[in-house]
């Protein structure tokens, strides 16, 4: 897989017995596949835009992984409250015993590197996209809806520090955990016009280099779908993949043009950006959302997983689906009914929705 994305994967079309595998993976799986305001899924819009071995890690369904349980949380200016190794532990057979042999960390720091050492220490077959969080170098607040005001110079200066310790942190457990780190991942939504913790393209791109100086891994960055449509050409030419994430539910679209609208998303990433390939590292269906509550549902989630499951392993695209468990402690403390706390393919405490159930 590394050399494949060394080598930049030659996109080739779909064969007959790829468009099969997908119209059998869906028929298995239940769900009908999704309809759209442009009509429905057929052939030409699952072809396999890449080759097999563009999978990360051979894998088709992939899931992002954060621990933080009821209660926990990571360093918001006052410093992490994190799982316990046997909190870790138990996840990760959770999620193994689930089918998933891949999961995606966010960041380099303490959490990411427990798991780490507990996948190998236990001898788990798990394997890892590390993350290397990159905090806001500059301040976005006329574009952010909830940043209020300006970020101080003093901390967006030490943020740029903190940044550059953490990318040193990722290279040396890329380097460390070179068995079981499979990918590396630069910066999440990090460059997407409405974020709040925006880094320039110039210094994103600097990032990466370093990176694929100092690992053999191959190197991504996670941002939406539409920046990398508008902006992400020159990115595009560092990395070994693109990182795409999109929302269809966010985007006020039903389930039933749930998986439509995601290959719509990804085909325009594709015809902006066709010599590099991709996979998803984001996407989800909230289960309970009071922003968008009549298209949140347990329902909704498992069709939405399946009909991505069942397209992916045609498309030769891996999914991270967004994500493991609920996190209680983002989005509004005052909405406990708020979409971002509400993702995970399981409860907070960890008994699992039904698309998980047998």
């Amino acid at each position: 897989m590394q050399q494949a994305f060394m080598n930049r994967l030659a996109r080739r079309p779909v064969t007959g017995s790829l468009v099969l595998l997908w119209a059998l993976a869906v028929s298995a799986c239940g769900p009908e596949p999704a309809t759209s305001e442009t009509g429905s899924v057929n052939a030409a819009e699952s072809a396999a835009f890449q080759a097999p071995d563009a999978l990360v890690a051979g894998e088709v369904m992939a899931v992002a992984y954060s621990g933080f349980r009821e209660g926990q949380h990571p360093d918001r200016g006052d410093g992490a409250v994190n799982p316990s190794d046997a909190e870790i532990l138990e996840d990760l057979e959770i999620l193994i015993d689930s089918g998933f042999n891949l999961i995606r960390l966010y960041d380099a720091k303490e959490n990411s590197e427990t798991t780490l050492r507990l996948i190998r220490e236990n001898g788990l077959p798990m394997k890892v996209l590390l993350g290397m969080w990159l905090d806001a170098e500059i301040s976005n607040h006329e574009g952010c809806p909830w940043l209020d005001e300006p970020i101080p110079q003093d901390k967006l200066a030490q943020n740029t520090l903190d940044n550059l310790d953490e990318i040193a942190r990722g290279i040396e457990l890329a380097n460390e955990y070179r068995d079981i780190v499979v990918a590396v991942n630069v910066g999440n939504e990090a460059l997407v016009e409405w974020n709040d913790h925006m880094v320039s393209l110039d210094n994103v791109i600097k990032y990466v280099q370093d990176v694929k100086a100092a690992i053999e891994q191959p190197v991504t960055v996670a941002d939406n779908y539409e920046w990398w449509i508008a902006a992400g050409e020159p990115l595009a030419d560092v990395v070994d993949f693109l990182g795409v994430h999109t929302y269809p539910a966010w985007e006020q679209k039903t389930i039933d043009e749930g998986l439509s609208y995601t290959i719509e998303n990804l085909e325009r990433v594709q015809a902006a950006l066709p010599d590099t390939p991709m996979a998803i590292l984001e996407a989800g269906w909230a289960t309970t959302a009071t922003e968008f509550a009549d298209r949140a549902g347990e329902a909704e989630q498992e069709r939405y997983y399946r009909e991505l499951d069942g397209w992916a392993a045609g498309a030769n695209v891996t999914v991270f689906f967004f994500e493991a468990f609920d996190e209680p402690w983002k989005g509004n403390p005052n909405n406990p009914d708020g979409a971002e706390k509400h993702w995970g393919l399981f409860f907070a405490d960890r008994t699992p929705k039904q698309v998980m159930r047998p």
